[in-house]
């Protein structure tokens, strides 16, 4: 895809008649996390984050113009979308119109396979293979560092979810105007070194949380007196944990990430009201990481605003992992993923 600053195209709106496209994504798990926005129309973060993106819970997308309805339809694993579901992904292709200089409602057909709502990245993969999708349908030529930035209007994780492997999310200066963050906040490829990680997940609850991640955000950013200091140490920890990638080091990796994921909910614990995602049995989780550790095997937890645990390990350990996390964890559901593809486009006609 050529490369463009495409929020600053205006091109008078042509009417598409046809066309369909396919993509897939799959979700990215933050080991240095992305929690609060300084902007929520143009989802500006207010630090840096960086993750890995799996090979496994694939989000599969297909968008279809549909050129005799007056709206957008979006069903989702094979039901008609409603709510705020169904408000966020037809502003998103909104967006996309109004950047290509396009009309024409569309239907988009979502099979997720991530938890919704749990704290999965759900979000991530989905506006990631729809930024793919809608793009293509309606003309956008866009390079991958302009879909990720596309992406992030949709969902701020889904920016690292366009790309494979390792990926950090630039937030945009904050000094900056918020046009000057819109184009530079982006993720691009992070080198890894040797590393052959594997993320071990343990679903304790699949179920939707109580409080969104945007409530819990908004509550945190606006209450927690913890907030600005965590944020501080976030930036110290992405310097860290790139250059512990850059070597191939997963126990400092892994050690970077299980305490910036800690920080993340003391800030919440701290919000008024306090906002707590993590449940008796995810602390059980956490007790049996810090076992394996003191067996000498190189086992680290982060968790993202839900009760999931996801355990960095190296691969060669990740059986040895699922195993002790299912022991002691036997009403859980347990997954081992590696290191996957970013977002990619399936197929595509018209």
């Amino acid at each position: 895809m050529r490369s463009e600053h495409w929020s600053t195209l205006v091109q008078p709106a042509r009417p598409v008649t046809s066309g369909s496209a396919t993509a897939v994504a799959q979700p990215n798990i933050a080991l240095v996390k992305y929690w609060g926005k300084r902007d929520e129309r143009l989802v500006l973060p207010w630090s840096d984050s960086l993750s890995m993106t799996l090979d496994i819970f694939p989000t599969t997308t297909h968008v279809r113009i549909a050129p005799d309805a007056e709206h957008d339809t979006v069903v989702l694993n094979g039901r008609p979308a409603t709510g705020e579901v169904l408000r966020r992904v037809t502003t998103f292709l909104e967006l996309v119109r109004n950047t290509a200089g396009r009309r024409g409602a569309a239907v988009v057909e979502t099979d997720n396979t991530v938890p919704t709502g749990a704290g999965l990245a759900s979000s991530a993969s989905a506006f990631a293979a729809l930024a793919v999708a809608a793009a293509t349908v309606y003309g956008l030529d866009l390079d991958a560092t302009a879909l990720s930035r596309l992406a992030r209007r949709g969902s701020g994780s889904a920016s690292r979810s366009v790309f494979g492997g390792f990926a950090v999310w630039h937030a945009g200066q904050r000094t900056s105007t918020l046009a000057e963050a819109d184009l530079n906040s982006y993720a691009e490829p992070v080198p890894s070194g040797d590393l052959d990680p594997a993320l071990v997940i343990v679903v304790v609850d699949a179920g939707p949380k109580a409080v969104s991640s945007r409530e819990a955000m908004r509550r945190t950013v606006d209450t927690s007196p913890l907030y600005g200091s965590w944020v501080a140490a976030s930036e110290d920890d992405l310097v860290l944990m790139r250059d512990a990638l850059r070597r191939g080091d997963l126990d400092a990796v892994g050690s970077i990430a299980e305490q910036n994921a800690l920080g993340m909910h003391a800030t919440m614990l701290a919000a008024r009201p306090a906002v707590r995602y993590l449940s008796p049995a995810t602390l059980e989780v956490l007790d049996q990481v810090s076992r394996l550790r003191r067996d000498g095997v190189s086992a680290y937890a982060t968790m993202d605003a839900g009760p999931n645990v996801k355990v960095l390990c190296h691969r060669a350990d990740a059986d040895r992992v699922a195993e002790a996390l299912r022991r002691s964890n036997p009403e859980s559901s347990v997954h081992v993923a590696g290191p996957g593809q970013g977002a990619r486009l399936l197929r595509a006609s018209g």
